[in-house]
């Protein structure tokens, strides 16, 4: 039972996994440089990847949907009699149709988002002379 709101919380699921991966300045709608803009090539500086939805509050907006439908599952009001298969399906297809045009945005922009191979400030090769001062 309780398969439409299993569905429903799937579906935001989703829906914060797709904020988690997204910019907060979309390449897509920026088009002037005003703003602050994602390194474009090797030599640019580091700049990490500024989330649309932060980690903290997407942890937190899934622990209160999962709590909210937990909630739902004491009224039987909400155990609508469905035929799960098809919503099983339909979320299987949405997910891939939806993470398809997300990977095309990433590869369409030249961005990650996640913070891989940071550059790293390498210091001076140590000759083993003492100083003293």
């Amino acid at each position: 039972g309780f398969y439409i709101v299993a569905y429903a919380v799937g579906i935001y699921y989703l829906n914060l996994l797709l904020l988690f991966l997204t910019p907060s300045i979309d390449p897509a709608l920026e088009d002037d440089d005003d703003g602050p803009v994602l390194p474009s090539k090797s030599n640019d500086e580091f700049r990490p990847f500024m989330r649309r939805l932060p980690e903290f509050k997407c942890w937190h907006s899934a622990m209160k949907a999962t709590l909210i439908a937990i909630f739902c599952t004491f009224f039987e009001f909400f155990n609508v009699p469905v035929f799960w298969p098809i919503l099983v399906m339909y979320f299987i297809i949405l997910f891939f149709l939806t993470m398809k045009r997300q990977i095309m945005h990433m590869i369409k922009y030249k961005y990650i988002p996640f913070t891989v191979g940071k550059p790293r400030m390498a210091g001076k090769e140590d000759t083993g002379k003492v100083v003293v001062g």
